[in-house]
C-alpha cells in the first residue's frame, strides 16, 4: 500500500496574529506536516488548541517571546524532538522531529536562519556576522549521519542562492540574502551534505522562483520583485520518493498575509 506524505513550510510572521490564514491554509491544503517559522510566540502561548481542533494533535515547539520561533505540527505522531542551539545565542531557530513514513522514520529539520540585517559586512554589522556564523555551524553539522538517513530540511533560510531566485541578479548582488558570500555558503551547506534542492528539481534553473515578496511594494503581485528565501532539501535516501512541489503564491494575497508564501512538498513510497 502506497504511503503519501505532504510537508509544508511557511514563515508565518507571528502565528497568533495570522492564525486565521493558517487555519485557511490547513482547511484548503491539509498537509500532513506543517513547519512554521518566525512564530514570535513563547511555548506557553502557542495556540495548540486551534491546531488540535483542526486535526493536528502532534505539536513540537521551540519559541520565544516576540522574536524568531519555529513549530512543527502534524497529523502523524512526532518522535525524537530535538532543539539545537546555534552560536550560543539562545535563539529559537531550529527544531527537528521524526515522522512516520512508510516503513521508516523520516527526520524533518525546521530552520529559521537569521536575516542578517541590511549591511553585508560582518565588520560593521554584527547581524550579518551572526548569519554567517550560524550557517557555518549548519555546514559542520548537516552531513554524514544526518544525510545518510531519509531526511528533509525545510524553512526560511533567508538566502536566495541562484540567479533566478531573485527578480534581478544584478540589482541584488550587494543586497543581504543574495550576496556571493551568502549564496556560496548556502550552496556549500547543501552540497557538503549531499542535500538535494527539491524545489529546483521541479522548476528549471532558468525559470524565476520566488517565495517572498516585500511588504514595501504597493502592489506586490504587479511588481513581482520576489526572492526565494524558503527552501525544501531532501537527503539522498529520500530523493526517489520526492514526487511534487509547489509554492502557494496565492497565500501572499490573503487577508493580513505573511510576506512569505507556503511551500508544499509531496513524498510517496
Amino acid at each position: 500500500m502506497t504511503d503519501r506524505l505532504t510537508i509544508a513550510t511557511w514563515n508565518i510572521n507571528s502565528v497568533r496574529l495570522r492564525l486565521p490564514i493558517v487555519e485557511k491554509f490547513i482547511l484548503e491544503q491539509a498537509p500532513d506536516v506543517l513547519c512554521l517559522q518566525e512564530t514570535k510566540c513563547p511555548d506557553a502561548n502557542f495556540p495548540e488548541a486551534a491546531f488540535r481542533k483542526l486535526g493536528y494533535p502532534h505539536i513540537a515547539i521551540n519559541g520565544q517571546k516576540g522574536y524568531h520561533g519555529v513549530a512543527t505540527i502534524s497529523r502523524r505522531p512526532l518522535a525524537n524532538i530535538e532543539k539545537r542551539g546555534f552560536c550560543d545565542k539562545g535563539d529559537a531557530r531550529h527544531i527537528a522531529v521524526d515522522v512516520a513514513f512508510s516503513d521508516s522514520p523520516l527526520r524533518v529539520h525546521n530552520f529559521y536562519v537569521p536575516a542578517g540585517g541590511d549591511e553585508p559586512d560582518a565588520a560593521i554589522n554584527p547581524k550579518f556576522g551572526h548569519k554567517l556564523d550560524f550557517m557555518a555551524e549548519m555546514k559542520a553539522w548537516l552531513n554524514g549521519a544526518e544525510t545518510e538517513r531519509p531526511a528533509v530540511l525545510v524553512g526560511d533560510l533567508n538566502v536566495a542562492p541562484y540567479e533566478h531566485d531573485v527578480w534581478s541578479h544584478k540589482a541584488l548582488l550587494k543586497i543581504v540574502s543574495h550576496t556571493p558570500v551568502e549564496t556560496e555558503l548556502l550552496e556549500a551547506i547543501r552540497s557538503h551534505g549531499g542535500w538535494i534542492d527539491a524545489m529546483r528539481r521541479f522548476v528549471p534553473m532558468e525559470e524565476k522562483l520566488y517565495t517572498w515578496w516585500s511588504y514595501r511594494a504597493r502592489d506586490w503581485a504587479a511588481a513581482d520583485k520576489g526572492r526565494r528565501l524558503d527552501h525544501v532539501w531532501v537527503s539522498p535516501p529520500l530523493a526517489d520518493r520526492l514526487k511534487a512541489m509547489r509554492v502557494l503564491r496565492a497565500a501572499r494575497g490573503w487577508d493580513k498575509p505573511s510576506d512569505h508564501a507556503p511551500v508544499i512538498a509531496v513524498f510517496e513510497e
